[in-house]
C-alpha cells in the first residue's frame, strides 16, 4: 500500500479544480452519442453463432442483461464524480489508487484497449459494405491485395495487408476525427442523425422477418451449443461466446464517458447510463434471436455473417427485399457502424485524456483544444487504428481486446463496494441499492472465470496476448508517475470525493479486501482457464 495515496493527509486536493471541457449536452444527448454501442452487435454476429450455435440469441441476452445490472452501479460511481470524463474506468481507478497504485491505470488502459480497435473493425467493417455496393466483386478495387508482414506465428493466417478496404477505412477515420475535432456539440447531432437514419429504421426492419413468418423456432432446435450437447466441450463453448459477447453487450457502460461534458452529470449521468444499457438490451436480444430464427445455424455459418460483411445482403434476404431495398439496408448498417466507430472515438480519446490528466498515461495527451476536445488523444487513436486496419483478422483483434475489457469490468465492478466502504460520506446524488452492489461485486468473479475459460476459444495466443497488453500499462504509468511527475499525483485527481462540507479526504476503511477480492479475481481465471484448458 502506498501511504501517499491511502492517507488522506498526504494527498493535497483541491475542490477548484478548472474545468476545461464544455458542458454543453443533456443526458439524452449523451445517449444518442452512446447508442453506437448497439451497432457493436454486428462485429461479432457471426462469429458467436460459429461457436454457441442455436443459443447465440441466450449468450447475447445474458451478457446484455450483466452489462445492464453492471450500469446500476455504475451510475452511482459516475454521479460522485461529475467532473471527470473517459468513463467509469477513471472513477475505478479512484478506489483502486488508494490501495493497489497500479492496478488503476491497468483498468483504464484495458477500457481503452477495449474500445479503440472499434475504430479499426467499425472503419474496416464500413469500408467493405461500401465496395460490396458500389464495386463489382471481381473488380480490381476489391481482388486488389498486398501482404506487408507475415504473423502466422501469433496466429495461423493472421498478416498485414494493404488492400482497399484498408483505405477507404482509413478515410472514414479521418472523417470521424474531423467531425468531433469541433465539439461534443457537433457529435451529438451527427449520432442523433446517424441513428435516425441508420440504427432506429434497422431496429424497425427486424419486426418485419418477425410478422412475416421468417423467423421460425425450428431454427432453435436442439438448443444447444454447436458441437451438439450441453457436455464439456458445450459449456466451454458457451463460454467463449459470453466472452466475446461481453466485449459488445456491455457497452452501455460509454454513456458515462461524457460527465464533464453533460449540463447536468449528477443527475443525468444515471439516467444516460441506465437508459443506454435498457435500450442495448433490448437491440442485442432482438436482433440476435432474428438473425438466428430467420437464418439457421447454417445460414449464420457462412463465412460472410462471420466476418460481418455478408450481414446486410442477409438482412435483405430475411425481408424479402429488391435490389434497390437491399442497398438500403446496407447504407442503414453503414450509418449503424459509423455510429459505433463515432462512439468509440470520443470515447475512448476520452479515456486516454482523463488518464493522463490524472497522473495515469503520458503527459502528452493531457491537451484539449479551443472546443474542449482531446485532440492529441484522438490522433494517437487514429494511428494506432490504422495499424490495427493492416490486420487481415479483425475477430482475432477484437478477441484480444476483449481480455482488456473483462478485465477492466472485472476490476471496476469491485471498485463499488470500495467506494462505497471508504468514501460513506462523499456526495451521491444517484445511489444503488445494496441488492445490487452485492450482485456486481460477485459478478466481477463470473467475468474473470469467463476469461479463464472462454478467451482460448477464439485462438490459442488470445490469452497471453491479452494480458500481455494489458501489462503494458506497468511500464507507461510507472514513467509517468516517477520519471514525469517524481512520484506525485494531480492534486485535483481525488477532489470531487471529499464529503460536502469537508476539506480532506475520508480514510480508507477497506483494508485488506481489496486485496482479497484481486486475489479472488486472479484464483477465478486460474480455475477457468485449468478447468477446460489445463489438460
Amino acid at each position: 500500500m502506498d501511504s501517499k495515496v491511502a492517507n488522506p493527509e498526504h494527498v493535497i486536493v483541491s475542490s477548484s479544480h478548472k474545468e476545461n471541457m464544455v458542458r454543453a449536452v443533456s443526458w439524452w444527448e449523451v445517449v444518442f452519442i452512446a447508442l453506437g454501442a448497439c451497432a457493436l452487435v454486428m462485429f461479432s454476429l457471426g462469429g458467436i453463432s460459429a461457436v454457441t450455435g442455436t443459443v447465440s440469441p441466450l449468450v447475447w441476452t445474458v451478457s446484455a442483461t450483466i452489462g445492464l445490472i453492471a450500469t446500476f452501479v455504475y451510475a452511482e460511481m459516475a454521479a460522485m464524480l461529475p467532473n471527470k470524463s473517459g468513463g467509469t474506468a477513471n472513477y475505478g481507478a479512484t478506489a483502486w489508487i488508494r490501495h493497489i497504485k497500479v492496478v488503476a491505470p491497468m483498468s483504464v488502459w484495458g477500457n481503452w484497449i477495449a474500445y479503440s480497435p472499434i475504430l479499426a473493425i467499425g472503419s474496416g467493417l464500413g469500408a467493405g459494405y461500401v465496395l460490396s455496393v458500389f464495386v463489382p466483386p471481381d473488380h480490381v478495387l476489391n481482388t486488389w491485395s498486398f501482404t506487408l508482414v507475415d504473423l502466422n506465428a501469433i496466429k495461423p493466417g493472421l498478416t498485414l495487408r494493404l488492400n482497399m478496404q484498408f483505405v477507404l477505412g482509413t478515410l472514414i477515420m479521418l472523417t470521424i476525427w474531423a467531425i468531433q475535432h469541433a465539439g461534443i456539440t457537433r457529435t451529438a447531432r451527427v449520432q442523433i442523425a446517424l441513428t435516425l437514419g441508420g440504427l432506429f429504421p434497422l431496429v424497425l426492419v427486424c419486426f418485419l422477418p418477425l410478422f412475416g413468418g421468417k423467423v421460425t423456432m425450428e431454427h432453435f432446435t436442439p438448443f444447444v451449443p454447436l458441437n451438439g450437447a450441453w457436455d464439456f466441450e458445450g459449456w466451454k463453448l458457451f463460454f467463449g461466446g459470453l466472452f466475446i459477447a461481453a466485449w459488445s453487450a456491455y457497452a452501455a457502460e460509454s454513456s458515462v464517458c461524457f460527465m464533464s461534458e453533460m449540463r447536468d452529470p449528477e443527475t443525468g449521468g444515471p439516467k444516460a447510463v441506465i437508459s443506454t444499457g435498457v435500450i442495448c438490451l433490448v437491440v442485442y436480444a432482438l436482433v440476435s434471436f432474428v438473425f438466428q430464427g430467420g437464418l439457421g445455424t447454417e445460414g449464420m455459418l457462412s463465412p460472410g455473417i462471420q466476418s460481418g460483411e455478408g450481414v446486410g445482403a442477409a438482412f435483405a434476404g430475411l425481408v424479402g427485399a429488391g435490389p434497390f431495398f437491399t442497398n438500403l439496408l446496407v447504407v442503414m448498417l453503414i450509418f449503424s457502424l459509423l455510429l459505433g466507430v463515432m462512439t468509440a472515438m470520443a470515447d475512448s480519446a476520452r479515456t486516454l485524456y482523463q488518464g493522463a490528466h490524472d497522473g495515469w498515461f503520458p503527459k502528452y495527451l493531457d491537451h484539449l483544444n479551443e472546443h474542449g476536445v482531446p485532440t492529441r488523444a484522438m490522433w494517437v487513436d487514429l494511428f494506432f487504428n490504422a495499424f490495427l486496419l493492416l490486420m487481415s483478422d479483425y475477430l482475432f483483434v477484437l478477441a484480444v481486446s476483449a481480455v482488456n475489457y473483462l478485465m477492466f469490468h472485472t476490476l471496476n465492478m469491485s471498485a463499488a463496494w470500495i467506494h462505497r466502504i471508504d468514501n460513506p460520506r462523499s456526495k451521491r446524488p444517484y445511489r444503488a441499492s445494496m441488492f445490487w452492489l452485492v450482485v456486481v461485486g460477485c459478478l466481477s468473479f463470473v467475468n474473470a472465470f469467463l476469461i479463464g475459460a472462454g478467451a482460448n476459444v477464439w485462438g490459442d495466443g488470445v490469452l497471453p496476448l491479452g494480458f500481455t497488453v494489458l501489462f503494458a500499462a506497468v511500464p507507461v504509468f510507472l514513467y509517468r508517475h516517477y520519471v514525469t511527475d517524481g512520484g506525485k499525483f494531480p492534486d485535483y485527481m481525488l477532489s470531487d470525493l471529499i464529503p460536502p462540507g469537508e476539506t480532506e479526504l475520508t480514510p480508507t476503511r477497506a483494508g485488506i479486501l481489496p486485496y482479497l477480492a484481486l486475489a479472488g479475481n486472479a484464483l477465478a481465471i486460474l480455475i477457468g482457464y485449468q478447468i477446460f484448458w489445463g489438460s
